[in-house]
C-alpha cells in the first residue's frame, strides 16, 4: 500500500524551479510543455493536472497497481485520478511532456468523455520509429509555439495535444509485466498475518503467546527482522511491532470483556512477564487502565 500526496501546479513548478505562470490561476485552464531535462524523477504521487509525456529510453512506470516497461519510445497519459510514477533504466532523461488542466479544454470538448482518460484505460502506448518522429514531432510544435503571441495559439495547443491522444486510442497498449517484488513483498505480509493470527484466540489463561516480538516471526520467515519491518511497513503502512500490538490490544480488549480473568492472567496470557508491563501499554494505547475499561465495559452492557 503506498502513502502517496497529491501534487499540485504550485507545487510542480517549485520542483522544478521555473518561474510561477501568471495564467496559473486566470480560470481558463492552463499549459505548458517542456523537455524531459528539466524535470527529474517523481516519487509515486498523484498530481492534481493532466500530463501527456514522450519517454524515449528504457523505463518502468507503475500506474495505479500495474508496472509497465518501455525499452525505446513510450507515450505515457496521466491525470489526477490515479497516483503514478516513472524510473528510467538506462540513466536517460529523452524526451519530452505538456502538463494541462481539465478547465484549458472547457468549451473544446469533454477531456473525460476519451477513453485514454477512463480509470480503467491503459495509460502507456509504445511506439515504433515512424509513431515515434509523428509523436516528437507535434511536441517540437508546442514547443515552438508555447511563448507566441498569436491570438489562436491555446487552439493550436489544443489540437496538437487531441492528436496525441487520437495517436494512442489507435494504438494497442503496452502488455503489464508482472511485479514480482510486489508479490514477494504481498506473501510475506501474508505469511506474518498467518503467524500472528495462529495464535488467537486464547481461550486459556494457562496459553500463552509465544511470538511476541518482530525477530520471532523473522526466524521463522528465515528473513532479517529489518526486512520484515520494511516489507510489513510498505504493504501495511504499519511496522511489525505496530502490527504486534495493535492484535494484542484487540485480545486484551476481548478478554478483559468476556472473560473473569484477572489482569494478571491476562497480561501473563499475553507474554508479559509483569502485569505492570502490560497494564503500561494498555494504557498508552487506550488512555485508560485494563480494570477502568473493563468496568466501563460491564457498565456498558449491564
Amino acid at each position: 500500500m503506498y502513502n502517496y500526496f497529491m501534487e499540485t501546479l504550485e507545487a510542480f513548478y517549485k520542483r522544478i524551479t521555473h518561474p510561477l505562470p501568471q495564467d496559473l490561476h486566470n480560470g481558463i485552464g492552463h499549459f505548458n510543455v517542456f523537455t524531459r531535462q528539466e524535470c527529474a524523477e517523481i516519487p509515486y504521487s498523484r498530481k492534481d493536472y493532466f500530463k501527456i509525456t514522450f519517454l524515449k529510453g528504457k523505463h518502468k512506470v507503475h500506474y495505479a497497481d500495474k508496472t509497465l516497461q518501455s525499452n525505446q519510445y513510450a507515450l505515457m497519459f496521466s491525470d489526477p485520478l490515479v497516483p503514478y510514477s516513472w524510473e528510467s533504466l538506462d540513466g536517460k532523461k529523452c524526451g519530452y511532456f505538456c502538463i494541462f488542466t481539465e478547465a484549458f479544454f472547457y468549451n473544446h470538448g469533454a477531456l473525460r468523455s476519451y477513453p485514454i482518460y477512463k480509470p480503467e484505460h491503459p495509460k502507456l502506448f509504445l511506439l515504433n520509429e515512424a509513431t515515434a518522429k509523428e509523436v516528437e514531432a507535434l511536441f517540437e510544435k508546442m514547443l515552438g509555439e508555447i511563448d507566441s503571441t498569436y491570438a489562436y495559439r491555446d487552439d493550436l495547443l489544443r489540437n496538437w495535444t487531441m492528436e496525441l491522444i487520437h495517436i494512442a486510442l489507435k494504438m494497442e497498449p503496452a502488455s503489464i509485466i508482472p511485479d514480482v517484488q510486489s508479490d514477494k513483498k504481498r506473501k510475506i505480509d501474508s505469511l506474518f498475518n498467518e503467524l500472528l493470527e495462529r495464535q488467537f484466540p486464547i481461550t486459556s489463561p494457562y496459553e500463552r503467546l509465544e511470538l511476541k516480538n518482530p525477530s520471532d516471526f523473522a526466524r521463522l520467515l528465515n528473513i532479517h527482522p529489518n526486512h520484515l519491518n520494511r516489507t510489513l511497513k510498505e504493504v501495511s503502512e504499519k511496522t511489525t511491532t505496530e502490527r504486534i500490538a495493535q492484535r494484542v490490544l484487540e485480545e486484551a480488549k476481548i478478554l478483559l470483556k468476556h472473560s473473569s480473568w484477572s489482569v494478571g492472567d491476562i497480561a501473563y496470557a499475553l507474554g508479559y512477564e509483569e502485569s505492570a508491563h502490560f497494564i503500561n501499554f494498555f494504557k498508552k494505547k487506550l488512555n485508560q487502565t485494563p480494570q477502568n475499561y473493563r468496568i466501563g465495559q460491564t457498565r456498558l452492557f449491564s
